[in-house]
């Protein structure tokens, strides 16, 4: 993992036409050139310049691809991995075998689908009749008690069967026959009782035991339903099964010509010559350039660009991690980009993330539980590889995992298992804490200490998030910045001295703050460099070639600049920090909680109040454990992120075979 994003370097290079697809190939392979258009070069030099059509568009290809992954799935089949693409074995795509194949399987199976179709038709309608007697939804039901006057009940229950009716023999009169179907199909079910004269019963024991003879009818004949409904799967199972090495063979070929006709997508020709462009991370610029020579047999031309001479905004950005940092990857990506250059968030962003869930959730035995449901959920989705994301997803498990541990390491500093304080805390016992109940001479004795805790916590949170910022800005060179904006080394210093007479004044039973003849002068001065800001911003975008202002415009547009970073520093600060009493809020609220569950169980005694304790842990597991996610989140974008993260960085996303 490295501190700050990846390096990288454009790529520009010419090779013989007759070699490009050699080329292409050897950079599939690799799956590292996250390629560009080339539609910033000269006019002059693009009209010598043209694309290549492929012989099968690429849609057509995806178009068969994404056929052959739908047979795979019928047949609960995974995809072939990505390890098992090799470009060496890529052939021109045969459209019409893999048409002829699909077509095959699919006239094999036609008459097994519709045995499935029928199959599920019947299960539901059996459902549906099974929902409507265990619910007493007699209203939507059709019973009759009887038996037909001329024909055949084995013939008349033919032809109910077309209406999913359920027929059986009465329970208490074998003469009598039961019919079952739902009220919505009576215009067609009554005209086929007549037809066959059917005789409903007077007898009032029959009409009473016929409801519990259909729905055991309907539960044996569902049971056969669903057999036959799973021999007819097995079967489809067992013939994609037989072609599975002819489906995996025409997916890896579809696949990798489909990559390698989105690499040509961005070539451009000339008679001879084929010119492509394309960033890669400088350490494996030396790996490429010898894969473009080799493939090439020599013949080109590479020119390197370094990220340097080309704006930020257009270098790409790659963000190293460790595979087990993956969460708190995703948390970052689903905010934004980070700017080419910048420092890594990742890292920062886990470490504050799981600080501050374990100071919301923090309970040994209730953190246990967070991380076996993670590891069940992670051994389940490995298991199950075409399991598709549920509630909790592939993501969420892994998450869960962290948390968990972060919880019972916040319980065991607090001295909480499964809300009692089973063990000493290695810190500070947080259950007495709050319900008044800690000995002197105790590090935190009342809720005004937990919430002392949890602002300092959100003040390392912020200058974090500053100097990042300010490393970030260094390395820019955005010098003005740095020394003046709200969030540089001017709104660092604001919000030091607004902590320190914060401090000051709460040190002093909130009579007073602090008497320093230096406070006062040094914000004006501050204040002074802020509103100078505007001014200096404005004569740098004049020297760069930036549209000119009337005096008037310019003096309002930097006091209306002054006004907004005032406010932002002088209340967004102040708020940002106290924000942060919202953990000490989440935390207070889990020992309340499991305080009064605690009470309950032990009113009630016995198997109640053990039943109690168990249900309130679980609830508090799943709504407190909710909560602290959802509020760890925020703080991490809303008052981590703001003083750092721009979100405007471009993701590098090379053509690769794994992806």
């Amino acid at each position: 993992m490295t501190l700050f994003t990846k390096p990288m370097k454009l790529l520009t290079a010419v090779v013989l036409e007759q070699k490009s697809d050699e080329v292409v190939k050897s950079l599939l392979s690799l799956g590292v050139m996250d390629f560009v258009h080339l539609d910033k070069l000269d006019p002059k030099q693009m009209e010598k310049l043209s694309s290549r059509p492929s012989s099968v568009s690429r849609a057509a290809l995806e178009d068969m691809r994404h056929r052959v992954e739908a047979m795979l799935r019928q047949g609960g089949r995974s995809l072939p991995s990505t390890d098992k693409l090799n470009v060496q074995d890529m052939q021109k795509p045969d459209m019409d075998g893999y048409r002829k194949l699909l077509d095959g399987i699919n006239g094999q199976l036609t008459s097994l689908k519709d045995a499935q179709r029928s199959s599920n038709q019947l299960v539901l309608g059996l459902e549906e009749m099974q929902r409507y007697i265990n619910e007493q939804k007699y209203a939507f039901l059709d019973l009759r008690v009887g038996k037909p006057s001329h024909g055949s009940m084995d013939e008349l229950a033919g032809k109910l069967g077309a209406f999913g009716a359920v027929v059986t023999t009465s329970s208490s009169d074998p003469d009598k026959f039961i019919s079952l179907t739902l009220r919505r199909d009576a215009a067609q079910v009554n005209p086929l009782m007549d037809k066959f004269g059917w005789t409903e019963t007077s007898n009032a024991d029959l009409q009473r035991t016929a409801l519990n003879d259909a729905a055991q009818a309907i539960k044996k004949r569902m049971d056969e339903a669903v057999r036959k409904r799973g021999d007819v799967q097995n079967q489809v199972t067992a013939v994609i099964a037989n072609n599975a090495a002819a489906l995996d063979s025409a997916w890896t070929n579809l696949r990798l010509n489909e990559l390698c006709d989105q690499i040509r997508g961005y070539f451009s020709y000339t008679r001879n010559t084929t010119l492509f462009s394309g960033w890669v991370p400088s350490e494996q610029a030396d790996e490429v350039q010898k894969a473009i020579y080799r493939s090439s047999d020599g013949q080109c031309v590479i020119e390197w660009t370094e990220a340097d001479a080309i704006p930020r905004s257009e270098v790409p950005v790659q963000v190293s991690a460790p595979k087990a940092m993956l969460p708190f990857s995703r948390i970052v990506q689903n905010y934004g980009t980070p700017e080419y250059g910048s420092v890594n968030p990742t890292p920062f962003v886990m470490v504050a993330y799981l600080s501050m869930f374990a100071l919301m959730f923090a309970d040994v035995g209730q953190g246990f539980v967070l991380l076996l449901y993670g590891l069940f959920a992670m051994w389940n989705y490995k298991r199950k590889p075409q399991l598709k994301d549920g509630m909790i997803s592939r993501n969420t498990s892994q998450l869960l995992v962290y948390l968990g541990v972060a919880s019972m390491i916040g319980g065991a500093l607090f001295g909480s298992y499964f809300g009692y304080s089973a063990l000493p805390a290695l810190w500070f016992n947080y259950d007495a804490a709050v319900n008044g109940e800690a000995l002197a001479g105790q590090t935190v004795t009342s809720v005004y200490g937990i919430l002392g805790i949890t602002i300092k916590f959100g003040i390392i949170v912020i200058y974090t998030g500053l100097v990042i910022n300010w490393v970030n800005l260094f390395r820019k060179k955005a010098w003005l910045t740095l020394l003046l904006d709200k969030n540089g080394l001017v709104g660092g210093l604001l919000f030091g001295i607004g902590l320190y007479l914060g401090f000051g004044f709460a040190a002093s039973g909130y009579r007073s703050f602090p008497a320093n003849p230096v406070i006062m002068p040094v914000i004006a001065i501050c204040m002074l460099l802020i509103f100078l800001r505007g001014f200096i911003s404005y004569a740098l975008s004049v020297k760069e070639g930036g549209t000119r202002k009337s005096g008037g415009q310019v003096v309002m547009d930097a006091f209306m600049g002054w006004l907004v970073d005032a406010l932002e520093i002088f209340c967004g600060y102040m708020s940002n920090t106290l924000s942060f009493m919202r953990v000490a809020g989440l935390g207070i609220a889990h020992v309340c909680l499991m305080t009064s569950f605690r009470s309950l169980a032990d009113m009630v005694g016995g198997a109640g109040g053990v039943a109690i304790y168990v249900l309130g842990n679980l609830l508090v597991i799943v709504l407190e454990g909710l909560s602290a996610g959802i509020q760890a989140l925020r703080l991490n974008y809303y008052e981590f992120f703001s003083r750092y993260f721009t979100g405007k960085g471009v993701a590098y996303e090379p053509v690769a075979l794994k992806g």
